[in-house]
């Protein structure tokens, strides 16, 4: 199946080497180009893409916005966002992440990255790597400010579905929970499909971001 993308930057230099580059690719095909968020937000609505992939700092309306704006539905058919950056987990990063994006790349890193992170965006499950998370992790650790909410659907898991978050919050992987849990890997991922459901989360970035917002896994 091939991956239909959305390219968002406000470097028309940038973009289109993006563009041509993802296009080059036999399951990739750029659907479109948009030069900041407000053009990439009617645009994704339009044009039905699998995956945006979304720069940050752009004029009229910024990447964080645009994000917040496409993955408002939350439609198992809803575009996913990959955030482009230039620097590594910087603070627009967590704020796209909380607005919905279920993942970033860097410009800086080879163009073998960047296609591989749209390839797993544009996955359902759309996982994050172990190490993506623990960094995710650090951050709140370091003492950034995690503004308190109750998720709907959080008092709808069960004792078993808050372990499995808490673990994902960790940044435990599949394999890593079934070990852990002494359970099968299949079973890990039914309940990790659960969890995604009752919160009405996109991913397991998502799922990270979540736990910490409610309080229910702290970085003490």
């Amino acid at each position: 199946m091939t991956v239909r993308v959305l390219v968002v930057d406000d470097q028309a230099l940038l973009r289109t080497a993006f563009s041509s580059l993802i296009d080059a690719e036999d399951d990739l095909e750029v659907v479109g180009e948009a030069a900041e968020g407000r053009q990439a937000v009617e645009l994704a609505a339009s044009l039905a893409p699998d995956v945006v992939v979304m720069d940050v700092r752009m004029p009229v309306m910024d990447g964080i916005e645009a994000t917040r704006q496409i993955t408002a539905d939350r439609a198992a058919t809803a575009p996913r966002v990959l955030i482009l950056t230039t620097f590594d987990l910087d603070e627009y990063v967590f704020e796209a992440l909380r607005a919905g994006a279920s993942g970033f790349a860097l410009k800086s890193r080879p163009l073998e990255e960047l296609l591989s992170a749209i390839r797993t965006v544009a996955v359902g499950e759309a996982l994050l790597a172990p190490s993506v998370t623990r960094r995710l992790i650090a951050h709140f650790a370091d003492g950034a400010r995690v503004p308190r909410r109750t998720p709907r659907g959080l008092d709808e898991l069960t004792e078993r579905e808050r372990e499995v978050l808490s673990l994902v919050a960790r940044g435990l992987s599949n394999a890593e929970l079934a070990e852990t849990l002494h359970v099968s890997l299949p079973t890990v991922k039914t309940h990790v499909s659960r969890i995604l459901t009752k919160l009405g989360a996109r991913d397991r970035t998502q799922l990270v971001v979540l736990a910490y917002e409610s309080g229910l896994v702290t970085t003490a």
